[in-house]
């Protein structure tokens, strides 16, 4: 087997793995759990959203100008 032979059966390899990884993402199965997962970034929690803007408040009241 030479190198060339080898280079063509790890092309296959990896052209096999890629349509595997495709066919698997793209099954009814797994569409419900990957829309979910799409969404959630989309979902903010109001505590969180309120936490977030007390800190970034915060944060501006104590930056002071120092190059005087």
């Amino acid at each position: 087997m030479d190198y060339g032979t080898l280079r063509g059966l790890f092309a296959l390899l990896i052209l096999a793995l890629f349509i595997i990884i495709v066919i698997w993402s793209y099954s009814k199965k797994r569409r419900a759990s990957f829309d979910e997962i799409a969404n959630s970034i989309l979902e903010e929690d109001n505590v969180t959203a309120a936490d977030n803007n007390q800190a970034i408040n915060k944060d501006s009241k104590q930056e002071t100008n120092n190059n005087v």
